[in-house]
Formats: C-alpha cells, structure tokens, sequence
C-alpha cells in the first residue's frame, strides 16, 4: 500500500459517522448489513447515510450489492485490514516483547478478528420465530439469525397452524443469499413446550396484523415482540412477481433482525430492552423509506 492511498482511506474515515458504520459492518463481516439496518442502527437519515457510504465505497473501504430492490453493504475487510497493517508494520521493529503480541497480531495478514465471531464468554440467546403457517416467513427469520447472529444467537422457528412445507421460492432466495438450507422445516410451536424444549429468551411473531392475520400468542417468561410482514402465501401474482415479493419480506426481516443483532442486550433493563424490541417492529416496510438512494457510479 502507498502513502497516497492510506491518506485517501483515513481520510474517508475522519468522520464520526464512518467510523460508526465501519465499526458495525465489522460486526456482520463478511456478509454485511442492509441500507435500512445501517440507517436504523446509526439513528441517521437515509440521505445523509447515503453521503457517508459514497465516501467510503470511493476509499474501497466497503462495498455495495443488488439483491432485486434491496442495497446491501459490506465492509472491505482485506483492505482494512491492509490499512492497519501498513500503519503498524514498522511499528517497534518488528519486535513483540515491545509492542505486544495481542497489538502485533492484528498487523498479520492471516489473522482477522473482526470476521470471526468470537461471544468472550458471554450468553447465547435462544430466539424463536413464528408465524401462521411457518413455511416462508418465519423460516427466512431463521435463516437470517443463524447466519448473522452466529455465536451470539440460536434461531427456531415454528408455526400455530404449520403447512408442513417449506415454499420452493423462500428455500431459492435462502440459497441464493447463501443462507445453509438444510434441516429448514415446517413444524408446529408444539415441539417448543414441555420437557426436552429449548429454554426460549425471545419469541417474535412475524404474521402480518395489518392484514388482519391472527398472530399465535406464546405464555411464559421469554421477551416478545410483534415484527409483522406480509404472508408470501397470501400474494396474488405471477412467478416472476411473487420472487419479488418474497425477496421484499426478506429484506424487511433482514433490517430488523441486523437490528436486533446490534442491540447492546446485556446493558439493557427489561423495561428499555422491550421498548427497543417493540420499535423495531415499527420499521418502515418500504424498501425506499428505510435505504438511502445508491450514488451515481462515475
């Protein structure tokens, strides 16, 4: 790495708000955050956000990608990596007894902790999703905790009244985002009472209230919230338009999961952690109210 490109990097960096969205795609490397996630977490306007990235994508810092409408980004972790490791490479000759081995490891190129999910000690907690049918919804919910929140999470997810089948178009999404897709099943939330069942720590129900869907009730001591979507099932269309479809539910379970996964859940009394839980299942639905607008490419 030259001079002139380090200065470019630090420079997209001087800035509070980049060093924040730096900092929280560290924590969903290597596969990123969408736009609305990015903007909800960083309690920050879509179109200034939309400024802050630009900076960065022009420093190749982060990237972005199309999945359909959705805009997702990643951070460039290699070049980082690169950044950290050009400014600390002569950094005491060399020699560990100086500047520590801990500092030193961060200078090597095999080692990159901030892709891996390392918990130090803290809990994992048990999330179960559920919906009416527990064939799209609820198992996208699934999918995406168990990808995103590794280490930190455990996903179920189950239905009140379970189709006993998995949607053919949620199962091709899932595969196609690279989201593992086997051992994903309908099942009833029967399987998660009485002896033997996971103890739960949170339970969200996914149906759509505003459709005027019943929504399955969970008794006991775990936190709940109400995150609803629209029932793919329930889509009136073509192939082509229900795929779209299904990826627009996926997208509105994404931002409000990466949400979830960013919450500092240990710092939290019961009382502000259900006020946090409760308002992301107020997030705006439409793809072009939660994402700022891509920058033009040059």
């Amino acid at each position: 790495m030259e001079e002139t490109r380090a200065a470019v990097q630090l420079a997209a960096l001087a800035h509070p708000t980049r060093v924040a969205l730096v900092r929280l795609l560290a924590t969903h490397a290597p596969s990123g955050l969408a736009a609305g996630a990015i903007a909800s977490a960083l309690e920050v306007a879509p179109s200034s956000l939309s400024f802050h990235v630009h900076e960065l994508e022009a420093a190749r810092l982060i990237r972005r990608t199309r999945v359909g409408r959705n805009v997702f980004y990643a951070l460039e972790v290699a070049e980082l990596r690169g950044l950290i490791a050009f400014l600390t490479e002569t950094c005491c000759g060399g020699r560990v007894d100086l500047c520590g081995e801990g500092f030193a490891a961060t200078t090597r190129q095999e080692h990159c902790p901030m892709a891996e999910n390392n918990t130090g000690g803290n809990p994992i907690y048990t999330v179960l999703f559920l919906c009416t049918g527990n064939s799209s919804r609820s198992i996208m919910a699934e999918a995406i905790l168990n990808r995103e929140g590794a280490g930190r999470f455990k996903a179920y997810s189950a239905g009140s009244r379970p189709t006993g089948a998995v949607d053919p178009q949620t199962l091709d999404l899932l595969a196609r985002l690279n989201h593992p897709v086997e051992g994903l099943r309908s099942k009833s939330w029967d399987e998660f009472v009485g002896p033997g069942a996971p103890e739960l720590d949170f339970v969200f129900t996914v149906c759509d209230d505003a459709a005027g869907e019943v929504c399955p009730t969970w008794p006991g001591q775990p936190m709940t919230a109400h995150w609803g979507v629209p029932d793919p099932a329930k889509f009136e269309g073509n192939a082509a338009q229900r795929g779209q479809f299904v990826a627009d539910v996926y997208r509105m379970l994404f931002n409000r999961i990466s949400v979830f996964i960013s919450l500092p859940l240990q710092s939290h009394d019961r009382l502000a952690l259900q006020t946090r839980l409760d308002s992301i299942g107020r997030m705006p639905r439409s793809a072009d109210a939660a994402a700022p607008a891509a920058p033009t490419a040059a």
